[in-house]
Parts: structure tokens; sequence; C-alpha cells
């Protein structure tokens, strides 16, 4: 069994600076193949619902395989979306 490929995606800026790491809405990144391109904040806040999606768990509120979060920093205030792609 393979493991399913996370992309997250960020999605909107509520913040009231851009983005200190420079992401942009609509910017995508490859969990297993872009990670470090990701803010190190998001991704601490992403990956325990990166997990959980992963092993095959749902978010409660969320659509099945997928999970919507933010950045921790208040100024910047990204909004990302994370999705299971699941393969065959």
């Amino acid at each position: 069994m393979n493991k399913p490929k996370i992309r997250i995606t960020l999605i909107d800026q509520k913040g009231k600076c851009g983005c200190h790491r420079g992401h942009q809405i609509g910017d995508s990144f490859d969990f297993d193949l872009e990670r470090g391109k990701l803010c190190p904040m998001a991704m601490h806040v992403a990956f325990p619902y990166i997990d959980i999606l992963r092993y095959g768990g749902e978010i409660p509120g969320q659509p099945k395989g997928e999970a919507v979060f933010s950045c921790p920093d208040v100024d910047t205030l990204n909004i990302f979306k994370i999705e299971r792609i699941d393969q065959e």
C-alpha cells in the first residue's frame, strides 16, 4: 500500500503584512518533495493534520481528505489547505 501524497496550498491571507517567507496565494507544495520550501512556523502547525490525513484519519468538520489551518504569525495569518491525494 502506497502512502497518499499530501499537497499544501496557500488559499488566503488575512494578516496586515505580507508573508515574511514570501508565500503568495496559490503557492502549492508537495509535502514529500518540497516541505523545506514551506515556512517552518506553518509546517509546525500543519504536521499533525498531515499525519492524521496521511494515515487514514479525517478532521471533524472538514471535507474528507482535507484540512484548513492558519499560520501562527498574526501579522501574516496565511490560510493553508492540506489535501490527501490517494494513489491507485
